[in-house]
């Protein structure tokens, strides 16, 4: 039962955080210049939503991988901790974005005037992704928890996340796909992690019902 209701609360939030991640990234891209400040706090307050739910995700991982295979809770612990680093860092990130978007007298674009997210949001955010997504897949793949496409996917988009780590090297201009706040380092790079999300959703919530369909599973042997 124990692994079951981590299946149930990895479906639930892992679906609840890619929805609000899918509705929030599109709100960057309604407006050519500064946005207006019911945008951004909008979208601010979706991505707040978002790693919440993500904090749930990313617990009831961790308890899944312990519950089926004790001797690789090591795995499932570095992406909780990879995980957890993943949402403190966006969550000061968006209040930074958020105080400086109330304090302004004038609509501005505070992925450009809040310099100090450019490498929150980009090369720190990205290692940290890279992370959790290595932790994960190989958490998954040892356990059998979930498809293999999904562990597989989950390595492929870590590898992606580092590729992506040196652009802060490449300046500051939102609308350049390779840039410390570019467009493919954040948005392109929050947009596929969203859909990853929700794939794993979909997975874990079929697993769901079909454990729940098998009946009990059978008590492991203890460990020797």
């Amino acid at each position: 039962m124990q692994e079951t209701v981590a299946r149930r609360m990895t479906a639930v939030s892992a679906l609840a955080a890619a929805t609000a991640f899918i509705v929030e990234v599109p709100l960057y891209f309604v407006y050519s210049g500064p946005p207006p400040d019911s945008n951004v706090l909008a979208r601010l307050l979706i991505g707040i939503l978002a790693l919440g739910c993500l904090l749930v995700l990313v617990a009831s991982l961790r308890e899944m991988v312990r519950s089926v295979r004790p001797d690789l809770e090591w795995a499932g612990t570095l992406a909780f901790t990879a995980g957890v680093a993943y949402t403190v860092v966006t969550l000061v990130s968006s209040g930074l974005e958020a105080g400086a978007v109330i304090e302004a007298d004038r609509p501005i674009d505070p992925t450009i005037t809040v310099s100090g997210t450019y490498v929150l949001y980009g090369s720190v955010s990205r290692m940290l992704m890279a992370m959790f997504l290595a932790a994960t897949g190989y958490a998954l793949s040892r356990t059998g928890l979930l498809p293999r496409w999904i562990h597989r996917t989950a390595y492929v988009l870590a590898a992606v996340n580092l590729a992506f780590m040196p652009s802060l090297f490449f300046g500051n201009t939102p609308g350049h796909f390779y840039a410390a706040n570019g467009w493919g380092t954040t948005a392109l790079m929050g947009a596929l992690f969203s859909y990853w999300l929700l794939a794993l959703g979909i997975a874990a919530r079929r697993g769901t019902r079909k454990r729940l369909a098998a009946g009990p599973a059978p008590t492991p042997a203890p460990v020797r």
